[in-house]
């Protein structure tokens, strides 16, 4: 099972990755720094600098229905922001 689940491409992540080389990725919660950079590195064949991780927690969603309110929540992700060599760059479109 691979370490990388998707590429996250928004328009926040396209901004940070024209100014400053990095991209983000949606990671398994139970990999670490070197493993999302070993992975990388090995799926895209770039040097990785740094890599920060980040776990955003689930939002609280209610919506009204017919039988009543019905709660729920969305799914707790890791992220991984990780930083390329200067002049690398990952082509997430390459197979489309």
């Amino acid at each position: 099972m691979s370490i990388i689940i998707k590429p996250v491409v928004t328009e926040k992540m396209t901004g940070l990755t024209d100014k400053l080389n990095r991209y983000g990725f949606l990671v398994e919660r139970t990999a670490n720094k070197v493993e999302i950079k070993k992975a990388v590195e090995q799926t895209y064949g770039v040097t990785v600098l740094a890599v920060n991780t980040i776990v955003v927690t689930p939002k609280v969603k209610s919506r009204y229905t017919k039988s009543g309110v019905v709660t729920g929540k969305s799914r707790l992700v890791k992220k991984a922001i990780v930083t390329l060599k200067e002049g690398e760059t990952i082509d997430f479109y390459s197979n489309i």
